[in-house]
């Protein structure tokens, strides 16, 4: 089984222990990926946000042929305490709609049997609700020490064609700019 995992954030840059093949290819499926969940460490990061505008996502394929542990695989690596935050699609998958759907036309069109990614969504800090720009902005710009500096981080080195409308306003407001 060939099994595309799907990714657009720390991933590309830290796959850590991920069992992939470590060639990132930029033509993934068009996801509506924003910067909208305020995560554990306080750092704005980016997930699959219905409301934002779709933008290219990247893809590689995973070294195991066996969807099971390749979900078990992104799991662990993304530190999930649930497995369901691992959201998967495969060829026989039917009545998919929305992102799944989107997800299923993509790996069909690439000859791929499967997808998996990360399907987190907004956090507690946020009381589960989309963070508006002006949060997101203010949120960042009062970040201290550490926290700020993993923060830009993960704003700067998330890959430039996940080019959203709040990483625009981030980059003009704070000049994190995307770097390498």
């Amino acid at each position: 089984m060939k099994i595309a995992c799907i990714g657009w954030g720390s991933l590309i840059w830290r796959p850590e222990n991920l069992p992939i093949q470590h060639k990132w290819f930029d033509d993934g499926p068009i996801l509506p990926v924003e910067f909208t969940r305020q995560s554990s460490d306080d750092r704005i990061t980016l997930i699959i946000d219905e409301q934002a505008k779709p933008v290219r996502t990247l893809w590689t394929l995973m070294m195991t042929t066996e969807l099971d542990q390749a979900i078990i695989a992104l799991k662990e690596r993304e530190g999930a305490k649930k497995v369901d935050v691992i959201h998967s699609v495969t060829t026989s998958t039917e009545n998919a709609t929305g992102v799944k759907g989107e997800i299923l036309k993509w790996i069909k069109t690439l000859n791929l049997d499967a997808a998996i990614w990360t399907g987190l969504s907004y956090s507690d800090k946020t009381n589960k609700e989309r963070p508006t720009l002006e949060y997101v902005i203010n949120h960042l710009k009062n970040l201290q020490h550490n926290k700020r500096k993993h923060a830009e981080e993960y704003i700067r080195k998330a890959p430039k064609q996940i080019d959203t409308e709040y990483r625009r306003q981030i980059e003009f407001t704070l000049g994190w700019t995307h770097q390498d």
